[in-house]
């Protein structure tokens, strides 16, 4: 794993997943389960071409970031939406909530970037 070799996206794509996946952890797996499971999918799109260059993913990266990405940052605002409420009690629940709503939109606003930096063409599926 080569961090260097990475893009600006996809580095801040990888930031974010690290972020949800310890805030998820530390929230508990029901406060940000959503955004654990896109963590070490974004985690895997991001790498994956590093760890096994001959492996095609089923799309472009940036589709499948903005995919992955989006269902995130949607996780992130009703997670958020979810605990308006109970702002006022600060514990550690709420933190890594918190903590794992954060991962979620850096994740959403890195898979947009990376969309929209390959032309903003959406593709899924196989090559020809």
């Amino acid at each position: 794993m080569d961090f260097s070799k990475l893009s600006s996206n996809e580095k801040l794509a990888s930031v974010g997943a690290v972020v949800a996946i310890v805030g998820g952890l530390l929230g508990g797996i029901g406060g940000g389960g959503l955004n654990l499971l896109t963590a070490i999918l974004m985690l895997v799109i991001v790498f994956l071409p590093q760890f096994s260059p001959t492996t095609t993913l089923p799309g472009s990266k940036g589709s499948l970031m903005v995919l992955v990405g989006g269902g995130a940052g949607i996780g992130a605002l009703l997670a958020l939406i979810s605990i308006l409420p109970y702002l006022g009690i600060f514990g550690g629940y709420f933190l890594g909530l918190g903590a794992s709503i954060v991962g979620g939109l850096i994740m959403g606003w890195a898979g947009w970037k990376e969309f929209q930096s390959e032309g903003g063409k959406f593709q899924i599926g196989m090559k020809k």
